[in-house]
């Protein structure tokens, strides 16, 4: 038995008309950016406001959480540099995802945000959740993979970016 398989692509219609796949297609990205800079955010205030978090040691402390993984990570001299100051490593972690987040959310400087987001994701990776069984388990192999269609196309639509490069446009004449 043989199926049938639809290979036709849209594209627009000419005369520029657009239908809403291509609507669509033009705005796929803003839900990844809104979900990853809001996690983002919300990590790294989660972070910050968490007094158990910044500590060196105890329970729910970086310290303790870096130590724990130091052995099953896949790059334990990262964490070995991790726990050389591990409250400031904390901080810096918690202020990259920050600044990741809110890059992200109102897509300024989006690569330059996405390339943070995905180091941190790539990083956590390495580190913490690489001892996940089966690896699917962990959560910082996807967002890494989240953040690489943002690396690659930026934020073309609803952004700082976008409004920049609108006014650069303006200013120089050009079309498009």
């Amino acid at each position: 038995m043989t199926h049938g398989t639809h290979t036709e692509t849209h594209s627009p219609r000419l005369g520029g008309d657009r239908d809403w796949r291509d609507t669509a297609a033009r705005y796929a990205l803003v839900p990844l950016r809104i979900f990853l800079g809001v996690t983002f955010v919300y990590a790294g205030l989660d972070k910050l406001t968490d007094s158990a978090f910044m500590k060196n040691s105890g329970a729910g402390s970086i310290g303790d959480m870096m130590r724990g993984v130091r052995d099953s990570s896949a790059v334990p001299a990262l964490v070995d540099m991790a726990l050389e100051g591990p409250v400031a490593f904390g901080y810096v972690i918690a202020f990259g995802e920050l600044a990741v987040g809110i890059g992200a959310l109102l897509g300024l400087l989006t690569r330059l945000a996405a390339l943070g987001g995905a180091l941190i994701s790539l990083s956590l990776w390495l580190t913490v959740s690489w001892a996940a069984d089966p690896y699917y388990y962990g959560n910082d192999l996807p967002y890494l993979m989240a953040w690489t269609p943002l690396v690659l196309a930026g934020a073309p639509l609803l952004s700082v970016d976008a409004a920049l490069r609108a006014r650069r446009r303006q200013r120089t004449g050009e079309d498009r």
